[in-house]
């Protein structure tokens, strides 16, 4: 399935709407210093009245020997000098547009020598009353008192200003900590924008040219930065000439990927019917009705709508894995794919990742080619490799797509990962769609010695047009998922919890329809 996203960036700033409220900037100023001398006047006071004073002349002449004086060299003061100057970083950049109209955002370049770790903006939508976000979520095994850096915000002047500072937290038990959040009330629902402690690594940072027309007063855009590290950069992908297959059978590097049950993972898009962002509270409750149906791992697409943020901080909350992605888009590997890259690298709570799916059906769509997506997805390892990430990593395509590009797919992915929707297939009624599945994912499984096949992306959608006997309804759709969980739902990601509204129809006019939250708790 294709799955769309909305990009959302953001600037630093605290309970900032994206319309209705003008930004306030901050900016550093330098000290100006001077120094001043002073000097002697070479005329002294006696402190005697000049009425009573009288003056004597005495003549005295000196014979000697000649000398030659040097008088000593004036001392020289050395102005202060400063060798250091502080990085310029590549936060988002934000303008406010205060009159209707079309504004031009300049393209910016930044390159960055050594890694910076700074208050970088996140956001999300708040709802009325008071939200909670930031901070710095840990998980521990045992009672132990934590020291660690958070981001929080200070106001002086009416003026909002992000920092780091750092707090000892005991943590008394055994559990997920959320260390110095940041709390916000609001009467409206509005966008809230709150630091977060990020790094920087080396490399070199782009913001696009950005041409919009603007229809509000006081309307924010937010320009994000991508970056490329230079020893593997991303800007730029050549196609390699497909090598000839050479497998060494090796142990399976799926880590245990799934489960022996019917319940392993799920989608979610942290979208409203809308299209519009989730806030952190919506994406908290919908993660919890997702741990309270069985669930264990959730995946999403990409890092739009503060995914990596909100759904992570839900996950560790209830106990949850993730399945990250890297969205690869009409694009190609240099937008939506480079931004969910550094976002990635910026977040990397790599405790909470269960596998990193790089592309989703992106050769399938024509948004690359197999050897293409064999180049990015390698670069994408190394970077996430030097970020400290130990996990698998993979893609998700077609079973046919797959089979075609084995040559090149297989060597730089640790599981393989396929989309595997009996629905789509036309052949399959609803009560067979277990089986259908369980046929595929064993081709999966042989397609790349020693690797173990994954099903990305199944489901069954309760609406929509019949392709041949493959026919949408409530009934079908809880045949088909219960069916599928009793074949292989331990090694199968659901497609999705809830529907997904703010879709297409598609020519299926299914697209919208495969949500099962009426029938979870059936199997």
């Amino acid at each position: 399935m294709k799955a769309g996203f909305l990009a959302v960036a953001a600037a630093i700033a605290s309970g900032v709407s994206a319309k209705g409220h003008k930004h306030g900037a901050r900016h550093n100023h330098e000290a100006f210093h001077a120094e001043r001398g002073v000097y002697a006047t070479g005329v002294y006071s006696s402190g005697a009245p000049n009425a009573t004073c009288g003056c004597t002349t005495i003549v005295s002449t000196i014979y000697g020997e000649a000398t030659l004086y040097t008088p000593p060299a004036p001392a020289v003061t050395v102005p202060p000098t400063s060798t250091y100057a502080p990085a310029t970083v590549p936060t988002p950049f934000v303008t406010t547009c205060p009159t209707p109209g079309t504004y031009t955002i300049p393209a910016t370049t930044l390159t960055i020598t050594e890694e910076t770790t700074v208050c970088a903006p996140t956001s999300t939508k708040c709802t009325t009353g008071t939200n909670v976000a930031g901070g710095v979520t840990t998980v521990v095994e045992t009672s132990t008192t934590v020291v660690c850096p958070y981001a929080t915000t200070t106001v002086s002047g009416g003026v909002t200003t992000s920092t780091i500072l750092t707090t000892t937290y005991v943590c008394p038990s055994a559990g997920t900590y959320t260390i110095a959040p940041i709390t916000t009330v609001v009467s409206t629902e509005t966008i809230w924008v709150y630091p977060t402690v990020t790094s920087y690594p080396v490399g070199t940072y782009t913001q696009p040219e950005v041409i919009e027309t603007v229809t509000e007063t006081d309307y924010v855009i937010f320009c994000p930065y991508t970056s490329s590290k230079p020893a593997a950069p991303v800007a730029t992908y050549a196609p390699i000439a497909p090598p000839a297959p050479k497998y060494t059978p090796t142990t399976s590097s799926s880590g245990g990927l799934g489960n022996s049950g019917k319940k392993w993972a799920i989608t979610y898009s942290p979208y409203t019917a809308s299209g519009e962002c989730k806030s952190a509270g919506s994406v908290m409750s919908d993660v919890q009705q997702i741990a309270n149906s069985g669930y264990t791992t959730v995946r999403i697409y990409g890092s739009a709508c503060s995914g990596l943020e909100n759904v992570g901080a839900a996950c560790q909350a209830y106990g949850l894995k993730m399945i990250i992605g890297v969205f690869i888009d009409e694009t190609g590997l240099t937008g939506m794919a480079a931004t969910d890259v550094s976002a990635i690298l910026a977040w990397k709570q790599w405790s909470l990742v269960e596998l990193i799916v790089i592309g989703n059906e992106a050769v399938f769509n024509n948004y690359c080619t197999g050897s293409e997506l064999a180049s990015f997805i390698s670069s994408c390892k190394t970077q996430f490799s030097n970020a400290g990430y130990t996990g698998p990593c993979t893609t998700t395509e077609p079973l046919d797509i797959l089979q075609a590009n084995t040559a090149v797919i297989c060597e730089v992915i640790d599981v393989v990962g396929c989309n595997i929707h009996p629905y789509f297939n036309g052949a399959t009624p609803a009560a067979s769609a277990g089986s259908f599945v369980a046929g595929q994912l064993a081709l999966v499984d042989a397609l790349c010695p020693g690797k173990t096949g994954i099903n990305l992306e199944t489901g069954w959608p309760s609406a929509g047009n019949c392709i041949g006997v493959s026919c949408p309804s409530p009934s079908n759709q809880a045949i088909a998922l219960q069916s599928i969980a009793e074949a292989v739902g331990g090694k199968s990601c659901v497609l999705s919890f809830f529907d997904d509204l703010w879709k297409q129809p598609g020519d299926c006019g299914c697209e919208t329809s495969f949500g099962i939250e009426a029938i979870v708790y059936e199997w």
